[in-house]
């Protein structure tokens, strides 16, 4: 062995072996002192059955290469039947997944698998919901900010690029088409991130007008999305930004994003005048029972669909009705509904909302239901057996 390939093996090695040491850290201790009971008393083959307990699309990428990894590092082999390829629905309690293999090279390795499945799955069936409730509508995900680190700002994206290919199956949805970072993009079928400004640039440069045209200068060869709440003057500083900038507008290349916060009302807006741009545009909305937090995302504050229809009218009005909204602000699966019920007027939606709202709902749950080929399962979990049968 040549001595580079000797270093090369030391470094596998060690990798191999750092990783098992903190998979040992972040594993649930009584996974570990199984295995640990397994290792004196004598190993089993195993069956496992991997499943969540709601609805969700299957998004499994992370955790089966999480398992192929650690199994292959430890020379062990494990059979993973994908019940539910990736992009598949799948209904509550039905396994998504089974594995076979050792019980104690598979034992402790349950913990890290469902952190990296349960909120995957949740996350692209929340994604997929609001692309097809608005299949016309391009989305993109700004959920990086949010995000619990790193590691789930990579999950998150994955789950949005599933979820989004679903949507595009199953309604013909435009879906995502991009993310906020650039570590992320690849998801998305691109090499960096999207987005031109925060609301830090519009500070910093003293008006709107500003920030656009120094984002214009600094950035001649891109189109540009330009905040208008800062001000609280969504509506004039988006017509402003116009008259400054003719050409944009005319093509396309220009648009503005709605983010008003939900403390007050779009610029010229109360609940009278709310409702009287829905029974303009979209009196459906608003005919018959609507609920608390439905009437919230028509005719309350913020991003409305109210708000949104305000803006496409008035930059209408002023001759510039090739010029794109960009919505933000809360847009999960609710609001996309809702926003699709008003037939708001959206070409773009900036969302991170697509993460799982009800954490405990992202729980995956894996279980036995076989040692060395023999059915057996814990009471109460007999319905995992229902397709397998024979273990």
């Amino acid at each position: 062995m040549t001595a580079n390939g000797g270093s090369s093996g030391a470094r596998r090695r060690a990798r191999a072996s750092a990783e098992e040491t903190a998979l040992a850290a972040h594993t649930d201790s009584y996974f570990l002192k199984t295995k640990a009971i397994v290792e004196r008393f004598g190993d089993r083959q195993a069956t496992y059955a991997v499943f969540m307990r709601r609805p969700v699309v299957s998004a499994p990428r992370f955790a089966i290469e999480f398992i192929e990894r650690m199994t292959a590092e430890r020379g062990a082999r494990v059979a993973i039947e994908l019940d539910h390829p990736e992009g598949a629905w799948v209904g509550a309690g039905e396994p998504l997944l089974y594995l076979t293999g050792s019980l104690y090279h598979l034992v402790d390795l349950e913990t890290v698998l469902l952190q990296k499945l349960g909120p995957a799955c949740v996350a692209a069936y929340n994604a997929s919901a609001m692309c097809c409730d608005l299949p016309k509508v391009a989305f993109l995900a700004m959920d990086a900010r949010h995000c619990a680190g790193t590691e789930m700002a990579e999950l998150m994206a994955y789950a949005a690029s599933v979820g989004s290919a679903h949507a595009k199956k199953v309604a013909d949805a435009v879906g995502f088409v991009g993310c906020a970072t650039a570590a992320t993009a690849p998801f998305f079928g691109r090499d960096k991130g999207l987005g031109t400004m925060p609301h830090a640039l519009i500070g910093y440069a003293g008006s709107t007008l500003r920030a656009a045209e120094m984002f214009r200068e600094a950035f001649p060869d891109e189109s540009l999305t330009v905040l208008v709440d800062y001000f609280g003057r969504e509506t004039s500083d988006a017509v402003a930004v116009c008259r400054r900038f003719p050409d944009l507008a005319a093509t396309g290349n220009l648009a503005f994003r709605m983010d008003t916060p939900g403390g007050r009302y779009c610029e010229g807006l109360d609940l009278a005048r709310s409702y009287e741009i829905l029974e303009r545009n979209a009196p459906q909305s608003i005919r018959g029972y609507r609920t608390e937090a439905e009437l919230r995302y028509l005719v309350g504050t913020g991003v409305t669909a109210a708000a949104l229809w305000r803006m496409r009218e008035a930059l209408n009005e002023a001759g510039f009705a090739r010029a794109r909204i960009v919505a933000s602000s809360g847009f999960g699966p609710e609001k996309c509904r809702i926003m699709a019920a008003a037939n708001a007027p959206i070409d773009v939606v900036g969302t991170g909302s697509y993460l799982p709202e009800l954490w405990s709902e992202t729980y995956a749950t894996a279980d036995i239901i076989a040692y060395d080929g023999k059915p057996m399962v814990k009471a109460g979990r007999e319905f995992l057996l229902r397709k397998r049968s024979d273990g």
